[in-house]
């Protein structure tokens, strides 16, 4: 099959022609229908998170079953699901407490001795984030797919599988956003976008989104932002807290930058809760003003929308058809795995919210 392999950090992924095996008894293998080429793989690639290569990147997926091991009854041949980096094993303490995007176990991986799922040759190739999607085919454990409808396009699905989740889900899980509430999102990319949505789902009053991109601040319109702060003219913090009357009770920052986190905090009035989503490079040190909490602000991080994927998705999916998830304005443009380095270096750019990649 073939499959875009990240063989040095810092370097152009390759195209190649690479072998998965065979399911084991809780393996499923996906035929890849649409990849979403989201900030987390730039991050691997570029070395800001240090990953083991070679590897085949990609992780924010939708696809078609086309095998199944023996031991699997959850789903069958046909079946059309979307992946979950965040697998879980269902008898940890995190899993046995709700917090199922936290498993680590390693079960979900293949152990010592074991063959490699992915392997070029007589090479193994690291899998990433239990999926890597850059590839025609996915060989995943049975706890790393969800079951969706089959009315449901599979390019706007695959977008679930990430970007979506963790946007809306920190909004609604991890933050709990109530109703009537003032909220502030720094980053109008794929996952600010979608705590945008989710934060009008939630039933917000107020929803600043705060940019430096005057396209992406009026595309956040359309998710639900009813005031729009363009943080390359000015104090945006300064504007979020006069707009607010003194701060906003939610804030979330989905860049992954120590400015824009701090900022995220700043912008809280009393007892507010910031909730960082981005990722924050390896190394690097968020600075808070220790007075600040004496007044109950908080700050918090989320990974992965705290999901309980295999019920949220499948309401994600109903929220698109019932025309309340705006899935259709977050993809960019649909391109080919050949093009997955364009992917890529548009993200640098700031100006996309998501790339999909299409696969024959």
């Amino acid at each position: 099959m073939k499959a875009a392999v990240l063989r040095e950090v810092n370097k152009p992924l390759e195209i190649e022609d690479i072998q998965h095996g065979d399911p084991a008894p809780r393996e499923v293998l996906v035929r890849t229908v649409a990849a979403g080429v989201c900030h987390s793989d730039l991050h691997f690639q570029n070395g800001s998170y240090p990953y083991p290569l070679p590897a085949v990147l990609g992780h924010e997926s939708a696809g078609v079953v086309e095998a199944v091991g023996s031991d699997v009854t959850y789903v069958k041949p046909g079946d059309h699901v979307i992946t979950c980096l965040s697998a879980f094993c269902g008898h940890c303490e995190h899993c046995l407490t709700g917090h199922m995007s936290l498993c680590q176990e390693p079960e979900l991986q293949r152990g010592e001795g074991q063959p490699s799922r992915l392997a070029s040759g007589d090479e193994a190739i690291a899998q990433f984030l239990n999926l890597s999607s850059f590839a025609e085919y996915m060989l995943v454990h049975e706890h790393a797919i969800v079951k969706v409808r089959e009315d449901m396009p599979l390019d706007r699905a695959a977008l679930i599988g990430c970007g979506v989740t963790t946007g809306v889900g920190a909004v609604i899980h991890t933050a709990a956003v109530e109703p009537g509430s003032t909220v502030a999102v720094i980053g109008c990319g794929g996952v600010g976008l979608s705590a945008i949505n989710g934060a009008a789902i939630a039933g917000a009053a107020r929803i600043i989104a705060v940019d430096m991109v005057d396209s992406k601040l009026e595309l956040a319109r359309k998710f639900g932002a009813t005031d729009v702060v363009n943080a390359s003219s000015g104090d945006a913090v300064g504007e979020v807290r006069e707009m607010t009357g003194g701060g906003v009770h939610y804030s979330f920052e989905a860049i992954g930058l120590k400015q824009t986190a701090e900022q995220a905090f700043k912008m809280l009035n009393f007892g507010g809760t910031a909730t960082i989503i981005g990722m924050i490079p390896v190394g690097v040190n968020v600075e808070l003003h220790g007075p600040e909490f004496l007044m109950e602000r908080k700050m918090q991080g989320s990974n992965m929308g705290s999901n309980r994927f295999r019920v949220d998705m499948p309401r994600f999916v109903d929220f698109y058809l019932q025309g309340r998830l705006h899935l259709d304005d977050l993809i960019s443009g649909r391109i080919k795995l050949e093009d997955v380095n364009d992917g890529l270096a548009a993200l640098e750019t700031g100006e996309v919210a998501r790339n999909v990649i299409m696969f024959d």
